[in-house]
């Protein structure tokens, strides 16, 4: 067997909430695989999202922001879900904001460097900083913080220097035989995918703390004359919460629903019949039982 000539390997984005991950791994892959909003915590579950070179494949790895509340089931469970990966990769990428560095910016910082794992600095939103110089003095002093392999600026907003990015992992990465397939993108079903649509119009469109009380099962997925047919429960932990989501003679819901079904017809390049119903699982974010019914188990 001759050795392998192409890079590949696993590479975990990681950081604390609302730093701009998902956006990064959309923009990396040219494709919305992880859902975004403005709302810390969006992102609940780790995606593979597989990209294939001439030079190797990176399967990168979408991570829940690491933070430091614990004072739920599901709180412990995102934290537990961004911290299981982290021992099985080959590299990871530390993203965060430029000239802001927070606790869950150290907490991250503090748990990674007790990995034996090459750590890459991205240094995001970069667009939003006015005064270009006042970034040398910040990556200078983050940079002593930590032995990173690279320190690269970004905005994975618009797209800057994420080349830029891409080589340098490569060039980190081990040789190795590809994992998977060439066009394969996903480890994800497309049922899984369904849920995250609905689940980020929620995210998007309702305001405080409603978008943590909701989850979102798929019961029924199936191909049916040309289109997918999908029906999707919204659960939520209080009656009054759910008639939040309905709104008044079901038009919030409405709304959303043909949102989450326009997102789904260009994801899954096919039309899609939706019909969503809200129920009401009291606590469901507290009770490990109840997410590991959900979906939400290691």
């Amino acid at each position: 067997m001759t050795n392998p000539t192409e890079h590949c390997g696993y590479v975990a984005i990681v950081g604390r909430p609302n730093v701009g991950k998902s956006t990064l791994i959309n923009r990396l892959l040219g494709v919305r695989l992880a859902i975004t909003s403005h709302k810390a915590q969006t992102t609940r579950h780790a995606i593979l999202g597989i990209k294939t070179f001439d030079q190797g494949q990176v399967v990168y790895v979408d991570t829940p922001g690491i933070h430091e509340r614990s004072d739920n089931a599901m709180n412990r469970y995102l934290n537990r879900t961004a911290k299981s990966v982290l021992n099985d990769v080959d590299l990871l990428i530390f993203v965060v904001e430029a000239l802001r560095w927070t606790k869950e910016d150290e907490k991250v910082l503090t748990m990674i460097q007790q990995l034996k794992v090459p750590v890459m600095l991205a240094v995001n939103k970069v667009d939003r900083v006015n005064q270009k110089e006042t970034l040398l003095p910040y990556l200078s002093e983050i940079s002593s913080r930590c032995d990173f392999v690279e320190i690269i600026p970004i905005s994975a907003k618009r797209g800057s220097n994420l080349e830029n990015l891409e080589e340098r992992v490569l060039q980190v990465l081990p040789y190795a035989e590809k994992i998977f397939p060439e066009d394969q993108l996903t480890d994800r079903p497309e049922r899984f995918f369904a849920a995250e649509m609905i689940r980020e119009q929620i995210t998007r469109r309702y305001a405080k703390e409603l978008p943590y009380a909701t989850s979102v099962e798929i019961e029924k997925f199936e191909e049916l004359e040309g289109r997918y047919r999908i029906h999707g429960v919204i659960w939520v932990e209080k009656p009054g919460q759910k008639g939040i989501i309905i709104g008044k003679n079901g038009q919030a819901l409405k709304a959303m629903a043909t949102e989450a079904r326009r997102a789904m017809e260009k994801f899954f390049n096919t039309k899609v019949h939706l019909e969503v119903w809200v129920k009401v699982k009291k606590s469901w974010s507290s009770d490990q039982a109840a997410l590991e019914r959900l979906g939400y188990s290691d």
